[in-house]
């Protein structure tokens, strides 16, 4: 069994860390305590034990075993179970790693279903331990903390994205031909992390409007307020994010084309110059060529001119044709 951590609390305190699942629910209805079951990367067998013991619902279950969930809230009964998508922030490779946690949630017993690094339930374990009070409301009360945790962790991925479009704001007017593709790349990171965030406002929202309707202890109704306030926060950031990438997209664009259309202009002009040119010396080349043939019958072989005339007219043509490309630009 992948069991991380697994203790039986009464009145906030942790009396019983059982070595089996068995005893755990021995334990828990002896002492009318609460059994919290951490359990990590489990497989089909092991997490449908836990089930068999603990009796959770079949449906959630078969959601918690088919993995790729999206963060939602569903109530069975007098049993809750909450899918999250905790994350981290991978700046080395500009990634945003999403885990996935589940939690079945009963009237004395919370397992939870970890499936990544992340979130940290050994720091959510230790602050409740430290908070008699607050663990003495019982399974909502974890569930809570669980909740907070992960929205919490997602304010380092925040500034990671943000830093890197910080980033990319500045090498956008720097000619960086990749700068189109990490924008893109961040792109999808930030929608990744939109998507996983977006259900939280449903999911955080649904239990601190209606606590009574989900089991939870009017108690924790301020404290599920604040964390509500930080997942609006998040969205609204992520979705600014988002914008600004979009943005930064279009203008990545338009710069490339415009970069494209000036490096278009600049080789029309050398082409218009290497033309003028090449007309220019065409001319006497032309005029050679054609003295240059020597026939007995061209009169201009025997007059005393004919040579000055041929050399005066190559000179003559190259400054029409030379005069005539300066007015027009082109050279």
């Amino acid at each position: 069994m992948t069991l991380v951590d697994n203790a039986v609390y009464v009145d906030g305190q942790r009396l019983h860390s059982p070595e089996t699942l068995e005893e755990t629910f021995e334990l828990t209805r002896e002492s009318g305590g609460m059994a919290w079951i951490g359990l990590y990367r489990p497989d089909n067998v092991e997490l449908l034990a836990v089930s068999e013991e603990f009796g959770l619902n079949l449906l959630s279950v078969e959601d918690a075993l088919a993995l790729h969930q999206r963060s939602k809230l569903e109530q069975y009964g007098e049993q809750l179970f909450v899918v999250l998508r905790p994350a981290r922030y991978l700046d080395d490779v500009e990634r945003v790693e999403l885990g996935e946690l589940h939690l079945f949630v009963g009237p004395n017993f919370v397992v939870t279903v970890r499936h990544a690094e992340s979130p940290d339930l050994a720091r959510v374990r230790k602050r409740l331990e430290q908070d008699e009070s607050l663990l003495a409301l019982g399974p909502h009360a974890v569930l809570y903390a669980i909740l907070d945790q992960v929205v919490d962790e997602y304010a380092p991925v925040a500034v990671g994205l943000e830093n890197d479009i910080d980033e990319i704001e500045d090498e956008l007017f720097g000619g960086d031909a990749e700068v189109s593709r990490r924008i893109y790349e961040l792109s999808r990171e930030v929608i990744a992390c939109q998507r996983a965030i977006t259900p939280l406002e449903y999911v955080v929202g649904e239990l601190q409007r209606n606590p009574g309707g989900y089991g939870m202890p009017d108690e924790l109704k301020d404290n599920l307020g604040d964390v509500l306030d930080h997942v609006l926060r998040l969205t609204d950031r992520i979705a600014s994010y988002r914008a600004l990438l979009d943005n930064a997209l279009q203008l990545s664009s338009t710069l490339a084309s415009n970069r494209l259309a000036e490096t278009s202009v600049a080789q029309n002009e050398q082409t218009k110059k290497i033309s003028a040119w090449a007309a220019i010396l065409f001319a006497p080349t032309l005029v050679g060529t054609v003295y240059g043939m020597n026939f007995e019958n061209m009169p201009e072989l025997n007059w005393a001119l004919g040579y000055p005339m041929a050399l005066g007219l190559m000179v003559v043509l190259g400054i029409l044709l030379y005069a005539a490309f300066k007015r027009n630009n082109w050279l």
